[in-house]
């Protein structure tokens, strides 16, 4: 009696480790699927990072070309311009009652 449980027990450890050893088997699978899209999405974001690292310097251009249109339309309607914007600083959003001009 005594041989037929420790028979028994055995059999249900190498079950449990055979099980064990097919979940982790799984899981390294679903690992490798997941590095390799990670890779591809790091790939990707590298790519629109370099192309559209020349943006800066050519809205700075735009920004500055800008500056002086709105400086010259505010001189042909005989308004007083106000100073415009530094470019470099942040601009506030046009909406409610700060957008109205009286």
């Amino acid at each position: 009696m005594k041989t037929a449980l420790i028979i028994a027990t055995l059999a249900e450890l190498v079950l449990l480790v055979v099980v064990l050893a097919v979940y982790l088997v799984v899981i390294a699978a679903t690992l490798r699927k997941v590095s390799a899209t990670l890779g591809l999405v790091t790939f990707g974001v590298r790519a629109i990072e370099k192309q559209t690292e020349p943006i800066g310097p050519v809205l700075t251009e735009i920004n500055g070309a800008l500056e002086q249109v709105a400086g010259a339309l505010a001189s042909v309607a005989g308004v007083e311009s106000e100073q415009p914007p530094r470019s470099d600083a942040p601009m506030e959003p046009m909406t409610g009652p700060k957008a109205q001009t009286p």
